[in-house]
């Protein structure tokens, strides 16, 4: 069987289309299609059943899906493994896997052949990706998720195109795009390149003034350091621009969201090595609550600025008054080249409840990593700590902890369950085995494994010497928050602790296996990317 997501979800059988069930089944199937050959949480796959509430008796009701599904599709499509279920597919069995596999391997292609393969990828979509599903409020992710790989793509097809000379072939397509994106500073560097390869050199010089006004107007913010270098290289003719059109516009980002002035001390303590050791600029925003605040905010802000920029950290700033703060933030980050989202957890993130707005909104629609750090005042030369049970979460939380500990120069302390024979569960120790070994390749520093008693207590006391907590959010923040066993560390801990949401923005073009999950690494190394 085929499968297809990258436009309406369907099922062809040997060119025959296979009818799908009713909105539950075809939810089900898209959950376990974005994630190929991977397992699937339980949770994760009634939240995409039940989005809002789930039945008392959801787990029954998933069970009689999956049976539903199995008979649709044959015997052994269907796997049980825990934490859930996978598909297993072929990698010529789905259209997502064909595009990953062609867009992986034009990473290290010559510019023609790169064009040729990213031509070949894109033209495996159909429209827009799961379009049947499209008021789903479950699917809005996984939409999120493919097109902005489609987006990448396309990104990536350009700058072949620019290094083979296509300027006013592209001209058109990268006026309609940034029309569609009109916030992306990579789309608008790459108009201003093809505009100059055209020809056109005070149109290209129009498009970095239309971009400053637009950035200043609806960001509050100026463009990056690398585009303003760009139109000065455009003003002097720099030669470099006529021969490799691949060049990056600007850094990736770590985006820094703050309310209260107070704690953007504490955001940065984390933010500036993070931007160290991984060659990120730092963009520092503060929405501020009425408009007679906004130059106080942007003083403020700039002071920040100095500092850093004179211990070399790269760094923007901006303020501005939203009533969407969970909106904006979200569209600055995806606009941005932002691979994190750094920002003061509200105290009502810890009081129990569903997570409210502006969290809700920023969490649900930013497609980077988010993370949320509580007060806390730990001990100043104690290891970073980690409790890793394998969840997606938990893995964009071990990446964070493991960066922020090689730029500390302190230990990556790891936190995995014990064995519990009664239930015939083994201990976490394997996976805390695979964990470090690709933390090792990946970042370079040994961690410390640990095994503790599942529950609250045992994470407590592995934790009392911590500098900082890394803590993964539950698979069902929609609908229980924090969740009671997160509750219960951060009441008791005396470090800060960083939640954690994981992103989706790269992990798309990422190779299925556990090993290779780290989203940042992925998204700036092409040898993490091929599978």
């Amino acid at each position: 069987m085929d499968f297809r997501i990258l436009g309406p979800l369907g099922v062809d059988d040997n060119g025959r289309a296979v009818a799908l069930g009713g909105p539950k089944q075809r939810a089900l199937l898209a959950a376990l299609l974005l994630t190929p050959n991977r397992a699937v949480s339980v949770d994760r796959l009634i939240d995409a059943l039940w989005p809002t509430q789930p039945p008392a008796s959801a787990a029954n009701a998933l069970q009689f899906h999956v049976s539903q599904l199995r008979k649709l599709l044959g015997d052994g499509a269907i796997v049980t493994q825990e934490p859930g279920y996978l598909i297993r597919l072929e990698p010529d069995q789905l259209d997502l896997l064909r595009f990953e596999r062609l867009v992986a391997a034009a990473e290290d292609a010559e510019p023609a052949r790169a064009s040729e393969l990213l031509a070949e990828a894109l033209d495996l979509w159909r429209g827009e990706p799961l379009s049947d599903l499209a008021d789903d409020p479950s699917a809005q992710a996984g939409i999120q998720h493919l097109e902005s790989a489609r987006l990448a793509a396309r990104e990536m097809k350009i700058a072949a195109d620019l290094a083979l000379g296509r300027h006013s072939l592209l001209v058109p397509q990268l006026e309609a795009l940034v029309r569609e994106h009109p916030l992306n500073e990579r789309l608008r560097g790459a108009l201003m390149r093809a505009l100059y390869g055209a020809g056109r050199q005070s149109d290209a010089l129009e498009i970095y003034r239309e971009t400053r006004q637009t950035f200043v107007a609806e960001l509050g913010i100026e463009p990056s350091p690398a585009l303003r270098e760009l139109e000065q290289a455009i003003l002097r003719h720099d030669p470099e621009l006529a021969v490799d059109g691949r060049a990056t516009v600007g850094l990736r980002s770590i985006l820094v969201l703050t309310v209260n002035e107070h704690r953007l001390g504490s955001l940065l303590a984390l933010a500036e090595p993070l931007s160290a050791r991984t060659k990120r600029e730092l963009i520092l925003v503060r929405f501020a609550a009425e408009r007679d605040a906004i130059v106080a905010a942007t003083a403020a802000l700039a002071t920040e600025r100095d500092v850093l920029a004179s211990r070399g950290v790269p760094c923007r700033v901006a303020a501005y008054t939203t009533s969407e703060a969970g909106a904006d933030a979200a569209l600055l980050a995806a606009e941005q080249p932002v691979d994190l989202v750094l920002s003061e957890a509200p105290r009502g993130l810890l009081e129990g409840a569903p997570l409210g707005e502006p969290l809700a909104t920023l969490l649900e629609r930013a497609q980077c990593d988010v993370g949320l750090l509580t007060d806390g005042a730990g001990v100043a030369d104690g290891p970073i700590v980690t409790p890793f049970g394998g969840s997606d979460h938990d893995w964009s939380a071990i990446e964070i902890a493991a960066w922020l500990a090689a730029s500390l120069d302190t230990t990556l302390r790891l936190l995995g369950t014990e064995e519990h024979p009664a239930l015939g569960r083994r201990d976490a120790s394997r996976l805390l085995a695979r964990a470090s070994l690709l933390v090792q390749q990946v970042i370079g520093i040994v961690t410390e494994p640990i095994l503790i008693p599942p529950g609250d207590r045992g994470v407590l006391q592995a934790s009392e010497d911590a500098r900082l907590l890394v803590v993964g959010l539950s698979e069902r923040w929609r609908t229980e928050g924090v969740g009671a066993v997160r509750l219960t560390v951060a009441a008791g801990a005396h470090a800060p602790i960083l939640f954690v949401r994981r992103g989706s923005h790269a992990s798309v073009l990422a190779p299925s296996q556990t090993m290779t999950r780290f989203t940042w690494t992925l998204g700036s190394n092409p040898a993490f990317r091929r599978g």
